[in-house]
């Protein structure tokens, strides 16, 4: 097994985006395909890592990127701004996902009737807003996202199966955005799932986070128990 890695640039408009494919170049034919949605600091390492590691298990993985070839934060303020510039405009951010979705379909060792997202922190957000689009998805992966519903989605019917993997000590998603997540899900048909893992802060799966004053705290248990309980859904969609 041997890892490969690409660069693909796409555009939204006049934006010019790039992001990184994920694969086994030993596998045989077109693979499932996994999209990766990043944090609030932009397509980084983060990601990069956990495509490659889904890419270990069989799949094609793209890390995308929402901000723009080479466009990074410097400072949390400056990462603040960028990805408010994207909830300003849901139906526009839903749009550049979705766009990723089809770049990442595109792809020669992608089968493109078996793909599925995952994102982080505000990457779980996205995959949550790819579902409320009504795509058609297999299922999407939420680890530590934020929930507050777009305002654009209502009525739309969630065809993706949607697994949300939580810190329930996270400050960004508090038990009542979880209630209100869970009440938006139903109401939309979806065949969701919630996992919380108790005292489980934000960031839950990023080694980097070690912030107990602001929420984000990386805990190796359930970064452990988290990506197994992913691993298992995505073996019940396109089996393994």
């Amino acid at each position: 097994m041997t890892i490969r890695n690409r660069l693909i640039e796409y555009r939204d408009g006049d934006t010019l985006l790039e992001g990184r494919l994920s694969w086994d170049d030993s596998a045989t034919g077109p693979q499932p395909g996994i999209l990766v949605s990043h944090t609030i600091a932009g397509r980084a390492a983060l990601e990069e890592n956990k495509a490659d590691k889904l890419a270990e298990i069989g799949y094609v993985a793209f890390a995308l990127d929402l901000y723009g070839k080479g466009v990074r934060g410097e400072t949390p303020e400056e990462n603040r701004a960028l990805m408010d510039a994207q909830l300003a405009d849901r139906a526009a951010m839903q749009e550049r996902l979705l766009l990723a979705l089809s770049t990442l379909k595109a792809q020669p060792e992608v089968d493109e009737d078996k793909v599925g997202a995952i994102g982080f922190c505000f990457g779980g957000l996205c995959v949550l807003d790819i579902a409320r689009t009504g795509e058609d998805l297999a299922g999407v992966v939420s680890f530590h996202g934020l929930f507050h519903a777009p305002g654009n989605t209502p009525g739309n019917s969630i065809r993706a199966k949607v697994l949300v993997l939580h810190g329930w000590d996270d400050p960004l998603a508090t038990p009542d955005d979880v209630n209100s997540l869970a009440i938006e899900m139903s109401a939309m048909g979806a065949d969701w799932q919630l996992h919380a893992y108790g005292n489980t802060m934000h960031a839950f799966t990023n080694p980097a986070a070690n912030d107990p004053i602001t929420g984000t705290v990386y805990d190796e248990t359930a970064d452990r128990r988290s990506w197994q309980v992913m691993t298992n859904f995505f073996e019940e969609l396109f089996g393994g």
